[in-house]
């Protein structure tokens, strides 16, 4: 299914801008992509599969004013939802240069001046509280919720992509209330302490 078709049946809101800001972003990551590989989505069906991926959280997330994404990578999921979400600041934290270098440019390219990129790993990040801390394929939830914790405070809430491990995982929350959200192979694992 085409990722314009697919994302307007699941009635996402998007702003005017995101159709266009994507085609640009696809563009930049397959010229990208080539030289210094930046992800395994190197056709347009996977990655398109990777963005509505990153995306279909926006149909069941509370609104935020802030998020923070752990190991962004070539923008899976932070720099798609930045782009879903303009009026939330998000942080894309990537500590690859290659890799921090290309969500820099593609925020210029497209002025998203709602995105910061960090270029240092999680746990160096300054201490600021955040509504809502993503993260998809980084590490387990336990390492997650370590790494985090000068990030957030008993309001803010976390998102962690995960597969079917996710199972094993929901022991590691640390006393947190959690939702999973299943939709085929994913599993969306919502953390805070009321949800």
């Amino acid at each position: 299914m085409h990722l314009k078709t697919q994302i307007e049946k699941s009635k996402v809101p998007l702003p005017d801008t995101f159709f266009h800001n994507i085609q640009k972003y696809k563009e930049h990551l397959h010229k990208w992509n080539k030289i210094h590989n930046l992800t395994g989505a190197r056709n347009e069906a996977t990655l398109d599969a990777f963005i509505f991926d990153s995306l279909y959280p926006v149909s069941f997330l509370p609104p935020v004013s802030s998020l923070l994404d752990i190991g962004t990578g070539a923008g899976f999921p932070g720099l798609i939802l930045a782009m879903a979400l303009p009026d939330t600041k998000v942080m894309l934290v990537e500590p690859l240069t290659k890799r921090a270098s290309f969500l820099q440019f593609v925020k210029a390219d497209l002025g998203l001046e709602n995105v910061s990129v960090v270029k240092k790993r999680v746990e160096d990040v300054e201490s600021e509280p955040f509504e809502l801390i993503t993260s998809r394929a980084v590490t387990d939830t336990k390492m997650l919720l370590e790494l985090s914790k000068h990030l957030r405070t008993p309001e803010s809430k976390l998102l962690f992509y995960k597969g079917q491990k996710v199972f094993d995982e929901v022991a590691d929350t640390q006393g947190l209330d959690y939702k999973i959200i299943e939709r085929e192979n994913r599993h969306y694992l919502l953390l805070g302490e009321k949800l």
